[in-house]
């Protein structure tokens, strides 16, 4: 047996169903019921064929139904069950390639930046030779870009001149980047074996030549040793463990492991297989089958990171359906489980279908019951057949509503896992970017060319050159880093003295402006050299009056040192550049989709950045979340910890919706604390659709029980003291009629409007059907419209109620009525 998928992948469903042991008691269910109603039929046509002739029909639509009902439940929980796990492993491996290439594209900015410092310039033209000095200095960088492991400043002969590494002596290298790096005007990216990290299977080094100061010409090889292991082992085990489940691996062009969060499970170095198109089929491997997930590298600001490398998660089939913690549909408000299914077409056609193949099957069912009702052709004879069509009937709705129940607590709870996960990736993206953003503050505050002209301008010393030069630096830099809209450097008394993009967005000049008195103060009451400031997210002129952080740090006089004693000469402050690098990092990260929408809020609810188009909101589809707006959300979810997530179902601007929310922790040194800017949300938001109005009504409706006596009283006992009433809702209310009177029950779906000769109330006409032919056809009136005034909404679940011509004698029920034979539990127009 074999289905689709919901991007047309056929899935195998035989292959599947012995691993997801819910699905196969639904499949021994349906078809016990399937038996059961055949033998039904079996029985009725050999015992009393004569008394049994008006409801064989019934029975064979009933067993039909069945055979289609059996086959798209049994497919659709298992695509669903499948989907979601794929979608998990799926959303995990994006989030392992996703970090690690916004990780590297820093560090291509970083070796660009710090290859142009004089210090490293001057040791590998031998124009110095303070080989300690320099190692201080690049320990000093190694400080707050914690990444490294080691940095290494080597001359054009690979001789190493300084490094930090001073466990592994090494002496020189012969290793083949270092001409290539020489020969090369950009940065140069090598991941393999090298003599520069002797001992290691492979090195990821980002090296760029070193040029002369005088003459310009290449002088030697600046190498940054990225912690690659370090790395990947915190990407692996960051977010979404599996608690040993699955497995998370980075491999490379030729599928092979690069990195693996369990060495002794799958280990380095071995191939394994590639699923890119998210095929859902079984994976072998080393004797063990899995589902896999492979994720390409999407490329992040024009870097498109290691070529070929690719996210991988891989889990063992016998392991990825077992039972996990997960939202059941009973938990959420009634109205919202309603209003969701209401919109099932939209999010999950199966289960609309299912559903509605469900309600049809009931509906032939609950006319089974009437065409029995009473003493009608000799019912009498057919006692036990009817019995085990009540039986029958009453287990089959059973079975239908959990089966119903599970796929969608499967789809339901899919779509509240991958919410979740989103906004996971989403604020470990924002965490990790705002931790560069730190370590570049504090490590420019040590650029000996700033230092020098903040400190003779104290002195009154300073020169247009020197302003000049000092601009020029910033200038470069922020053509390197351009998250950045400005980067200034200012004095003790808060006037800025030199700015890259220096014209503001009035027209005025940054130079000469005075930055925040309260980011004065707490620049210049900072100690020491790894400390910053980050300024409260707001508007100002250096960031052309768009709200962002400014991170700050001092910049302290260059015959001292970065202590606490050394009072700061004045400061620097980059404009991190907010609209753009957040909106990115949600544009980047999100499914595509206009049901969906991702937002950065602080605590308040305040929208920081949002992935929303600046466009009207779409009543049908479409979820308009404006930057500067504040969302009116729970107050659980706004007050969640530090590194906390959740994800609830809940009406959000008029829109049923899945929300995800994630709180940033921090990342590495970079912590949620008092040093770092306030605790920011991510929020992923999908609608399911517009509120429905009639939701509430629709789920007294399937709340209000109204039960039956039994069998002997409900079809009336030799004493005749039984009466038999057909039950049906109006909205949330509950009415009967005498079974007598009802011939049937049919879809609202087949009214056929008539404007000619209409009579109040009329809806149209109802062709009645027998053998396949028209035999007549039906007035329909709406009762709700008589009852309350306004006319009923006309929805996939109304049904039309056929009675007898005569006076209808409508009883409204109470909830502890106890009906003898219909529990027929959707809304009606009769």
């Amino acid at each position: 047996m074999t289905s689709t998928d919901e991007v047309g992948h056929e899935v195998d469903t035989d292959s599947f169903i012995p691993f997801m042991r819910k699905v196969a008691r639904c499949e021994d269910s349906l078809r016990e019921l399937r038996l059961m109603w055949r033998l039904i039929e079996s029985s009725a046509k050999m015992n009393c064929p004569e008394e049994a002739h008006s409801i064989l029909p019934m029975m064979a639509a009933t067993r039909e139904g069945f055979q289609r009902l059996e086959a798209d439940l049994v497919q659709s929980l298992v695509a669903e069950s499948l989907g979601e796990v794929l979608r998990e492993i799926g959303t995990q491996a994006r989030h392992v390639i996703d970090i690690l290439v916004r990780n590297l594209y820093e560090r291509t900015a970083d070796v660009g930046f710090l290859a142009t410092d004089p210090v490293l310039c001057r040791l590998a033209a031998g124009l110095d030779d303070d080989a300690e000095a320099v190692c201080a200095r690049l320990r000093q960088y190694r400080s707050k870009y914690t990444v490294y492991d080691d940095i290494l400043v080597l001359d054009t002969q690979g001789r190493v001149l300084a490094r930090i590494d001073a466990a592994t002596p090494l002496p020189e290298s012969q290793d083949a980047l270092i001409e290539q790096t020489l020969r090369s005007p950009r940065h140069v990216e090598t991941f393999r074996a090298s003599d520069l990290r002797p001992g290691r299977r492979h090195a990821l080094i980002y090296s760029q030549r070193l040029l002369h100061p005088t003459t310009g010409e290449p002088a030697g090889v600046l190498c940054l040793s990225f912690a690659f292991d370090d790395e990947l082992q915190g990407i692996f085990h960051a977010r979404g463990a599996q608690e040993g489940r699955s497995l998370a691996l980075l491999v490379d062009a030729n599928q092979q492991v690069l990195a693996s969060s369990d060495p002794l499970w799958v280990e380095v170095g071995v191939k394994v297989p590639e699923n890119l198109s998210g095929s859902p089929r079984l994976w072998p491997h080393s004797g063990r089958t899995y589902l896999v997930q492979t994720v390409a590298a999407a490329g992040y600001q024009g870097y498109p990171g290691p070529p070929g490398w690719k996210g991988q998660v891989m889990i063992p089939v016998e392991l990825a359906f077992q039972s996990r913690t997960r939202r059941s549909v009973d938990s959420l408000p009634p109205a919202i489980i309603q209003g969701l299914l209401g919109h099932a077409r939209q999010f999950c056609p199966p289960l609309h279908d299912i559903v509605t193949a469900a309600d049809t099957i009931r509906r032939v069912v609950w006319n089974g019951q009437v065409m029995t009702a009473g003493q009608r052709e000799g019912a009498q004879r057919l006692a036990a057949v009817l019995e085990q069509i009540g039986e029958t009937g009453a287990r089959t709705n059973e079975v239908f509503s959990q089966s119903i129940r599970d796929l969608y607590n499967t789809v339901l709870s899919a779509a509240l896992r991958d919410s979740e996960f989103l906004s996971q990736l989403l604020v470990d993206l924002l965490d990790r970017n705002l931790y560069e953003r730190a370590n570049d503050c504090r490590w420019w505050a040590l650029t000996p060319e700033l230092r020098n002209l903040l400190a003779d301008l104290k002195l009154g010393i300073a020169s247009a050159a020197d302003v000049a030069r000092a601009t020029a630096i910033l200038g470069q830099i922020n053509g390197l880093y351009t998250v950045y809209s400005r980067l200034v450097v200012y004095d003790t008394s808060g006037r800025i003295v030199a700015a890259s993009h220096d014209r503001l967005a009035n027209g005025a000049s940054a130079v000469g402006q005075r930055i925040d008195a309260d980011a004065l103060a707490a620049v210049l009451a900072l100690r020491g050299a790894q400390a910053y400031h980050v300024s409260p997210w707001r508007a100002s002129a250096l960031s052309d009056d768009a709200p962002t952080y400014v991170f700050h740090a001092a910049i302290r006089a260059p015959d001292g040192a970065q202590t606490a004693s050394a009072a700061p000469v004045g400061g620097i402050g980059i404009v991190f550049n907010s609209a753009e690098e957040l909106a990115a990092m949600l544009a980047g990260a999100q499914q595509a989709g206009e049901r969906n929408c991702t937002v950065f809020v602080d605590r308040t609810g305040l929208v920081l950045a949002s992935s929303s188009a600046p466009a009207a909101p779409d009543a049908r589809t479409g979820l308009h979340i404006a930057v500067g707006s504040r969302l009116a959300l729970p107050a659980r979810m706004l007050q969640l910890a530090p590194g906390q997530s959740e994800s609830r179902a809940m009406v959000h601007a008029g829109h049923y919706c899945i929300v995800g929310c994630a709180v940033t922790q921090g990342y590495r040194e970079f912590r949620a604390s008092s040093d770092a800017p306030q605790a920011v949300l991510a929020l992923s938001f999908t609608s399911f659709g517009a509120v429905l109005a009639d939701a509430e009504a629709a789920v007294l409706r399937r709340t209000t029980h109204v039960l039956g006596d039994g069998a002997d009283n409900a079809r009336g006992s030799d004493t005749g003291a039984g009466r038999e009433m057909a039950t049906f809702f109006i909205d949330a209310r509950p009415f009967a009629v005498d079974a007598a009177c009802v011939l049937e029950a049919l879809p609202a779906s087949a009214i056929t409007a008539v404007s000619a000769g209409r009579l109040p109330y009329c809806l149209g006409t109802l062709a009645r059907r027998a053998q396949g032919q028209v035999t007549g056809y039906a007035w329909v009136f709406d009762l709700g419209h008589v009852l309350r005034g306004t006319p009923s909404p006309i929805t996939a679940q109304s049904q039309v109620i056929v009675i007898d011509e005569g006076p209808l004698v409508l009883v409204e029920t109470r909830r502890d009525l106890r009906d003898m034979t219909l529990p027929f539990e959707q809304s009606s127009n009769a």
